[in-house]
């Protein structure tokens, strides 16, 4: 389903780096606008993946509705074209009901595919992606190297262990010789097509990553650890895309004997920091993304009365 402009200008968009503090400000904002929230996030689509994704809490989803939450099992499969369908359902059923569809989360690639379209692409060539995943196992690290040489630009907004994604942008090179990333632009929604109303939050570098670190260690005392071994567990074994998640795969590699487990926390904390920097990169290069500085001094309620004072509710 692709929604007609009418339905994509009447939605907001919240979006921002991980540990930015989008959930509060998104609740409150929900709360003026009489909306509901639709998840922005890759990664809280996995049902039994709740603590490593900073997934909204029961009290949180009572307070608003939540959508978009716990779609699949991990060991399931689901593309962005999959995501984009069943949010523009959701979010025409939310429109229906005479509430306002609020998409809030930290995926950029989601965001960038609701707001332009989704360039579907060629099939699947599934014996290339085998000889891809082969060539991985021997060497790995090297097909993230392959995508920086051929597509740079879906390079940087990758994180190197995003083997799914990485594969996909190697595979539709592979088949017509074009970068995904320029096909994907060749694609877009034309800009008067557009909602008005996209907004990221941009925060200070040094209190993002004090907050960071500070989420990385409520994790564990949450019971991170606990999680991922109960996901181990589990029949059918979640998917190689679930478990690549920033946080399991580290705490993968604690229990499997690979790390100390301070070792493991502190890659996660460095590996989050990163990843917040390739978000910038995605929000700050989609020019429908306007920017709400974030600072130690703005409470969220400061945000919102800036975030309705630019947006359009008309």
């Amino acid at each position: 389903m692709e929604p007609d402009s009418t339905l994509l200008k009447r939605c907001w968009f919240l979006a921002g780096p991980t540990a930015v503090g989008k959930t509060e400000s998104s609740l409150l904002l929900a709360e003026r606008l009489d909306a509901e929230v639709l998840s922005l996030d890759s990664m809280a689509i996995y049902r039994e993946m709740d603590i490593g994704t900073a997934k909204p809490g029961v009290d949180e989803q009572q307070r608003v509705p939540h959508h978009l939450i716990d779609l699949i099992d991990p060991h399931e499969e689901f593309s962005t074209a999959e995501y984009v369908r069943v949010a523009w359902e959701t979010a025409a059923n939310v429109a229906s009901r005479g509430k306002v569809p609020l998409f809030v989360g930290g995926t950029g690639l989601y965001l960038r595919s609701l707001l332009r379209g989704v360039f579907e692409g060629p099939d699947a060539d599934w014996d290339y992606r085998r000889q891809l995943e082969a060539r991985e196992t021997e060497e790995p690290g090297i097909l993230y190297r392959l995508l920086r040489e051929v597509d740079p630009v879906l390079a940087a907004r990758l994180h190197p262990n995003d083997q799914r994604r990485i594969i996909r942008g190697l595979e539709v090179h592979h088949l017509t010789g074009e970068p995904l990333s320029s096909l994907q632009q060749q694609a877009a929604r034309l800009p008067e097509d557009r909602s008005s109303n996209v907004f990221w939050l941009h925060p200070e570098r040094e209190w993002l990553y004090e907050r960071i670190d500070r989420r990385v260690d409520q994790m564990i005392e949450q019971g991170l650890v606990e999680e991922v071994q109960n996901l181990l567990r589990r029949t059918p074994p979640a998917s190689r895309t679930a478990m690549q998640g920033l946080g399991y795969k580290e705490m993968v590699d604690h229990l499997e004997g690979k790390a100390a487990l301070e070792e493991a926390i502190e890659q996660i904390k460095t590996r989050t920091r990163q990843f917040a920097k390739r978000q910038h990169t995605w929000f700050r290069n989609l020019e429908e993304c306007q920017e709400i500085k974030v600072t130690a001094k703005r409470s969220p309620s400061d945000l919102v009365d800036e975030l309705l004072q630019r947006g359009d509710r008309s």
